[in-house]
């Protein structure tokens, strides 16, 4: 029988809108994060909520 976890609480990141489940790691500070990685803490000012990357980067001297 594989070792499943149903019963954990889970929550969407604000950044890429993706779910993630707690961690052990997390235990102590379940209640404060946010993020669901390091990616998306450090880019949380730059994001819109958007998971696609509407533009946000654009080579300079691009047209379009």
């Amino acid at each position: 029988m594989a070792h499943r976890k149903p019963h954990l609480p889970t929550k969407t990141c604000p950044v890429c809108g993706r779910p993630f489940a707690w961690r052990k790691k997390w235990a102590r500070d379940w209640k404060a994060v946010v993020y669901c990685s390091e990616r998306c803490r450090r880019s949380k000012s730059s994001a819109g909520g958007s998971a696609t990357g509407d533009g946000a980067r654009t080579r300079p001297g691009s047209t379009g």
